[in-house]
């Protein structure tokens, strides 16, 4: 998801990968100095519990930035970064990847992402970061293991007020325990921060223009950074596009109509009409709401919360869609033991019941973010439109505008974010016709919000979260022509 409603947009909403960093900055994080008056100590990457060291052809550091960007003198908190060298001649720079989120870890995906990428490798360095709040970067969690399990069982979209009571606590308590973890930091942890932690990473790895690959929520980050710093844009591809022109709402508006609009599309592949596909797992999910399914996850039901999770993770890539086949069937026999196994894979939950924390790091995120919070009442009168919307993703999308930031003990900065970006070098925008998670109808709105003759439109018609290495040669070709050489498509391209 995009900033603020629950399913995260991630480039591999699955991955779960973990590369650790070692080295640090020659700044003793204490001021003294200019940010940017440090030295990366690059050095061999440390296995983590959540996985294996990346190969020896990659390297870890860790760069200093002020806790509090209007005191840049003041404490400084470090960042997670990782890269490995350009293998090629004619080497144009550092070419620096954000995966989406917000709370996704750069550090863990960018060695997995390097395949896709590989072209790309010729002449950049590829690197990538944990921003501030997430993973090896003074990362957040929330609650422990035993309460992520609990809070399991409350329903997400509730029926009486009795659930809705229980929602609304468990809301309240989930932002005071990120209250009681991440301290200050919860204060400054926000889009517009880590813009400008971009910046002083491009002077520290000593680039004169930021060249960025930005992937849904990193989409918006870069839209904020070509904003505040037009004249160091490089070459920036915004790829599965964040609508900046939508809140709270429009979000999870846009949400539901993107994940509705993919359940269609899969239907059809299936043989199925979409209204009647859909009404057939609507009536799965409330039945499910009445009574969870039993799973072979030992003292584990499948829930409707679970079950909708398990159906949105084979959405984000048509790769996906047998395995969702699979699991409605098998929960349509009585067995929820697959879409469970879906919705731990998407919670980053693993065999030992240890569940990572993106989404602890994305709620605190975009609530500092985002200003609007809608109220229980607003968000009652809302739900019926959300349910035409989507009959099986709107009661879900519509509740989350009221309980994700519900009573957050710090106040968000902007309805809107601000990507107007006059003076700017072209920024490529790429959307793709069936993204779930970003719909298409983002890519045009920020290209329009970067301005005129810097927004150019690329677009897939095809399937799935994001469209760069989804298969289609019209689109990797146009990307690496734009990074690699300079040459910007016409605006309007389409790949079919």
């Amino acid at each position: 998801m995009a900033r603020c409603v629950r399913w995260t947009a991630l480039a591999v909403a699955a991955a779960l990968l973990g590369a650790g960093c070692s080295g640090g900055a020659s700044d003793d994080g204490k001021g003294g100095g200019p940010p940017a008056a440090q030295r990366l100590d690059w050095g061999r990457c440390k296995a983590t519990t959540d996985g294996p060291a990346p190969s020896s052809d990659w390297q870890c550091a860790t760069l200093k930035v002020p806790l509090d960007w209007s005191k840049p003198d003041g404490e400084k908190i470090g960042l997670a970064l990782i890269r490995t060298k350009a293998r090629g001649g004619k080497r144009i720079g550092s070419l620096l990847f954000n995966f989406g989120g917000p709370g996704g870890s750069g550090v863990s995906m960018m060695p997995s992402y390097a395949t896709t990428v590989s072209s790309l490798r010729e002449r950049y360095d590829l690197v990538s970061w944990d921003p501030r709040g997430v993973g090896a970067s003074e990362g957040i969690r929330c609650r422990d293991d035993k309460a992520i399990q609990a809070a399991e069982a409350i329903d997400q979209t509730p029926d009486t007020p009795a659930e809705e009571k229980a929602y609304l606590r468990d809301a309240d308590e989930f932002g005071k325990g990120c209250q009681k973890a991440a301290g200050e930091l919860m204060k400054h942890v926000s889009t517009t921060d880590t813009a400008r932690d971009m910046d002083l990473m491009r002077q520290v790895l000593g680039d004169d223009e930021l060249h960025y690959f930005g992937i849904s929520y990193g989409t918006e980050l870069g839209g904020v950074y070509a904003h505040l710093f037009p004249k160091k844009v490089g070459r920036m591809v915004l790829d599965a596009v964040v609508d900046p022109t939508a809140d709270t709402i429009g979000h999870a508006e846009n949400q539901a109509r993107g994940f509705q609009r993919a359940l269609d599309d899969y239907l059809r592949s299936t043989g199925q009409d979409p209204a009647q596909g859909t009404r057939k797992i609507a009536d799965l999910l409330r039945r499910i709401d009445a009574r969870p399914l039993p799973t072979s996850s030992p003292g584990r039901k499948l829930t409707q919360t679970l079950a909708l999770t398990g159906i949105v993770l084979p959405l984000y890539s048509k790769d996906g869609w047998p395995t969702l086949s699979s699991a409605l069937r098998a929960a349509e026999r009585g067995d929820g033991s697959e879409l469970l196994a879906l919705a731990d894979g998407y919670n980053e939950r693993d065999a030992s019941g240890h569940y990572g924390t993106t989404t602890h790091s994305q709620r605190v995120i975009s609530c500092l973010d985002d200003r609007r919070r809608p109220t229980v009442e607003q968000t009652r009168r809302l739900l019926p439109r959300f349910e035409r919307i989507s009959p099986v993703f709107g009661a879900f999308l519509g509740w989350d505008t009221a309980g994700w930031c519900h009573d957050w003990p710090v106040a968000g900065q902007y309805d809107t974010p601000e990507v107007s970006a006059p003076g700017a070098a072209p920024i490529l925008v790429v959307g793709n016709t069936g993204d779930p998670a970003t719909p298409y109808e983002g890519a045009r709105r920020m290209a329009d919000e970067l301005g005129k003759g810097v927004g150019v439109v690329l677009t897939w018609k095809g399937e799935g979260h994001g469209a760069y290495g989804s298969g289609s040669d019209c689109v990797d070709s146009t990307v690496d022509a734009y990074l690699l050489t300079g040459t910007v498509p016409r605006d309007g391209k389409v790949c079919s």
